[in-house]
């Protein structure tokens, strides 16, 4: 069989959708047999993840990005088809507005914070979800959800018969399974993230200024800015007391700065899947997360769960776990055990390709 994946997130500056695109796809060609897997653009390989610009060369990312801005400006003119090549299953990623309707259509359903929370998104990116829903996951014949959560909301908010949605959740890369932490002066607390409203800093920082411990241990920050995330960039840069900000930091660091972590804590207000969470777990760290959306279903017992919105709350489970180092072991060892046993890509793949064929 014939599968066209839609690659172009990964010529764009993007974390969550990209992270998941390249392993993804990594883990259709390991684990496809008789059956062909192509990319839109074509790639034979993929190089390095750089979550802050494009995988591939200058030359063919503006090529395929100007194309793709094309066909969705003008859906009579199949500049897109044109150049599509011959597959039985398309699956579209959030980019195309209009996909060619000559195979069988699916697309995956990562979140619905545009819909539920649209004030912690921009015009632009509120648009492209109002298309995606009315173009391309209204009239695809199959629906890949990342979570139990997603594929709920988005059959209630979009009308979306539940029985078309399937869930596979994604993986977790191996290294972190085995990650050894890196070294550090201090223990330390750790958050992994865009700086963006949507992902809640702010009240994580409010916690901190009261945490009791705060002498034992820093706050380590990691990610990129996002939208709207200037007054808490602010507020990193005057460099409260323990607070350490390293900014965006590359993939193949991540998985030591998270071994090396005393506790993991994302206070998200909602979350589609919340790869972090499932890194840290992987990596047999104790986690806080919101008892939110989809973080509980992909916790499963191996996290602390908090009111997000609740600086107190996030503070007492910071002191409680840090406290208490059995507790930090249990919930290690929880979190790992869940991780390996659901978060592998070379499972998502081939849960992926059976999907595909039932398409």
């Amino acid at each position: 069989m014939r599968i066209l994946i839609d690659a172009t997130p990964l010529l764009l500056r993007s974390a969550g959708v990209k992270n998941y695109i390249y392993y993804w796809i990594q883990s259709l060609w390991e684990q496809a047999a008789n059956d062909r897997i192509s990319t839109l653009p074509a790639l034979e390989r993929l190089g390095p993840l750089n979550h802050e610009g494009s995988i591939a060369r200058s030359a063919p990312t503006y090529l395929h990005l100007g194309r793709v801005f094309a066909a969705n400006a003008l859906p009579w003119l199949p500049l897109l088809r044109w150049t599509l090549p011959a597959a039985d299953v398309f699956h579209v990623s959030n980019q195309i507005r209009h996909p060619p309707r000559r195979s069988k259509l699916t697309a995956t359903i990562y979140d619905m914070t545009c819909r539920l929370m649209p004030e912690l998104h921009t015009a632009a990116n509120i648009q492209a979800d109002e298309s995606l829903a009315k173009n391309v996951l209204a009239r695809a014949d199959r629906l890949i959800a990342i979570s139990e959560n997603s594929k709920q909301d988005a059959a209630r908010l979009l009308s979306l018969d539940a029985e078309r949605i399937e869930v596979i959740y994604p993986g977790v890369p191996e290294v972190y399974f085995g990650a050894q932490a890196r070294p550090s002066e201090k223990p330390y607390v750790l958050y992994v993230g865009a700086i963006e409203p949507r992902k809640n800093l702010d009240t994580l920082l409010d916690a901190w200024e009261s945490f009791r411990l705060r002498g034992d241990f820093d706050l380590i920050v990691a990610g990129a800015s996002g939208w709207a995330g200037a007054k808490t960039l602010a507020r990193l840069a005057a460099r409260p007391p323990g607070v350490r900000y390293l900014g965006y930091v590359p993939e193949d660091e991540l998985p030591g700065l998270t071994a090396g972590a005393s506790a993991f804590v994302y206070p998200s207000l909602y979350e589609g899947f919340g790869l972090p969470v499932a890194q840290a777990m992987a990596a047999g760290v104790p986690v806080i997360t919101s008892n939110t959306s989809c973080l509980p279903e992909v916790a499963g017992g191996g996290a602390l769960l908090v009111d997000p919105r609740s600086a107190a709350e996030i503070q007492c489970a910071m002191e409680k776990l840090l406290a208490s180092p059995e507790l930090g072991r249990e919930l290690g060892a929880a979190g790992r055990v869940r991780a390996q046993r659901e978060y592998r890509w070379k499972v998502c793949g081939r849960k992926s390709l059976e999907f595909f064929h039932r398409v």
